[in-house]
């Protein structure tokens, strides 16, 4: 099973794809994870994606359509793949479909998790993450425990992103609306799209999810 997370920064769709990768044998393809590790690898793909990044320019999306391909072609021995932060514009969505369509695969549902934004410039603005695994804390809902160990790796580094504060935060929601809402649209018309509350506890978002796909 192939899927895309839809949502806005913060909406929760690392947390979520770290749980399908750990309870569903999937693999999680974010881009960002996907560009820094090229960058590293040694490949031609690689040494193109460190000259981009190097000179400052912008990652082209037939560069991430590549990799996204190395990717499918290399990796034969998961369930499926979880799409994080791509597709982002309808062209990169229609670029996606014809590589799935070339590889003889398909995508199987797209997950938008829904939010309300006042509600998550407060969940944003209060989040920190385990520098070593990548667990989300908030001050609020699921503080640091009180020995300063994270209760997933035990690690003991926690990051605040520097952009997680309300005026940065509504730069980015803006992004999204204007770049990446439209693929609601496009992936309902597909009859792929499921909906889900983003804001939910994680257990429960989890628990949709699961209804979702089996859906």
């Amino acid at each position: 099973m192939n899927i895309i997370l839809l949502g806005p920064p913060g909406a929760g769709k690392g947390t979520q794809a770290r749980y399908l990768v750990e309870n569903r044998n999937m693999v999680q393809l974010s881009t960002g994870d996907m560009l820094r590790e090229a960058k590293d690898s040694g490949t031609e793909m690689g040494k193109m994606v460190a000259g981009v990044m190097a000179r400052g320019e912008l990652v082209t999306d037939e560069i991430v359509i590549g990799l996204i391909k190395e990717k499918l072609e290399s990796d034969t021995t998961h369930d499926g793949f979880i799409f994080d932060g791509f597709p982002r514009t309808l062209e990169q969505a229609d670029a996606l479909a014809d590589l799935m369509k070339f590889e003889g695969q398909r995508i199987d549902a797209v997950i938008e998790m829904r939010v309300d934004d006042d509600a998550l410039v407060e969940r944003i603005t209060a989040r920190s993450t385990c520098g070593n695994c990548g667990e989300v804390f908030n001050d609020n809902t699921k503080p640091i425990p009180a020995d300063g160990k994270c209760d997933h790796c035990g690690g003991t580094e926690f990051k605040r992103r520097a952009d997680d504060n309300e005026e940065s935060l509504k730069i980015r929601l803006m992004a999204y609306y204007k770049q990446t809402s439209p693929l609601i649209g496009y992936y309902y018309a597909k009859g792929l799209l499921k909906a889900v509350n983003g804001l939910g506890e994680i257990e429960e978002v989890q628990a949709e999810i699961a209804a979702a796909l089996k859906g």
